[in-house]
């Protein structure tokens, strides 16, 4: 059986009843004195005075003098009593205004609410995706690519140390490997889609064993995981495409308007959010402009032996995708 109290609908604001005002307020009842008074005092003075000759204009003037007052008495009370409607009535709104404030709110939180468990199950996926990257390393660490891969990636150029290195020495298993093939540096910064992608965590296995690569690689899964805190997914940003040129102007050393076409991503919640994120937020910032030096360290040595169709399959990878977000916010392309 149901609770009356709970069954009964709630009314807020301009929707509740107003209540029984009363017909008749001190206002009008002060006002009605006053102008009782007033012809009595009126009456008075005409019993008691001397009945001099009058014309039109006299008569005039009485009526004036006996009924001005009163419609000044009466227009103020009416003026206060609207002026006190008017405060009712504005009270009611902002009770109304709040109550619609607080439904929002909870409404919010309620969509908040419902939409956290789609952000965890994408997170818990990236969890997924790093540690499937990290058993393949560890099961496949003894496999070696082919030693005949085409095109490879060109080393970047490294500041050499004063004291050289002696004749006796070995060098290092780092130093001895050979570079990471283009085709396979660009599915390597796409990131494998899924756990059964094969291919891409062999990518991706084989960039974390290039000193350069794993820098760039382990700089972009960085953002990406923070930018997916914020349920920012590159995967649904859509960005205009550049002209490799305009890449290869960037690879260069030009910044501002005349690569502007490199950012190419237009949603602008994301690039709120994320602007937002960067003044917020001392990691996310440091981690970004991180990834920022990192991409335009590797892209310069990428771009030396790089094809038109590479830059173009590599612009269309979730890293650059990043870097194309990131560069908006910070000013790049400014």
């Amino acid at each position: 059986m149901s609770d009356p109290k709970t069954d009964r609908p709630m009314m807020l604001g301009a929707v509740a009843p107003r209540g029984e005002s009363p017909r008749i307020t001190v206002t009008e009842i002060a006002a009605g004195v006053l102008s009782l008074v007033w012809l009595v005092a009126v009456l008075a003075w005409f019993l008691l005075t001397e009945p001099a000759a009058s014309g039109g204009d006299g008569l005039i003037l009485k009526v004036f003098v006996v009924f001005l007052p009163i419609a000044l008495i009466w227009v103020a009370a009416i003026t206060t009593r609207t002026i006190r409607e008017l405060k009712d009535e504005a009270r009611r709104l902002q009770v109304a205004v709040d109550a619609m404030r607080h439904s929002y709110v909870q409404q919010q939180q309620a969509a908040a609410a419902a939409a956290r468990p789609s952000v965890e199950r994408k997170l818990d996926e990236i969890a997924a995706a790093a540690k499937q990257t990290e058993t393949a390393i560890a099961t496949f660490a003894s496999s070696r690519r082919d030693a005949a891969a085409p095109r490879p990636l060109p080393a970047v150029p490294v500041q050499q140390s004063e004291q050289p290195a002696l004749a006796l020495d070995d060098a290092p298993p780092e130093d001895q490997r050979l570079p990471i093939a283009i085709d396979e540096f660009i599915c390597a910064l796409n990131f494998p889609d899924n756990p059964e992608d094969k291919e891409g965590f062999r990518c991706l296995r084989l960039a974390l064993e290039d000193r350069e690569a794993a820098r760039l690689i382990r700089a972009a899964q960085d953002v990406l995981t923070l930018l997916a805190q914020d349920g920012i997914y590159v995967d649904d940003l859509r960005p205009d495409r550049a002209k490799p040129e305009i890449w290869r102007r960037f690879a260069a050393g030009e910044r501002g308007r005349t690569i502007a076409a490199l950012g190419g991503i237009r949603d602008r919640s994301s690039i709120a959010l994320t602007a937002g994120r960067m003044r917020s937020d001392t990691i996310f910032r440091d981690a970004a402009h991180h990834f920022l030096r990192q991409f335009d360290r590797s892209f310069q040595a990428f771009e030396k032996t790089a094809t038109d169709q590479d830059i173009a399959e590599l612009a269309d990878t979730r890293t650059a995708r990043a870097f194309m977000l990131f560069g908006r916010v910070t000013g790049v392309f400014d």
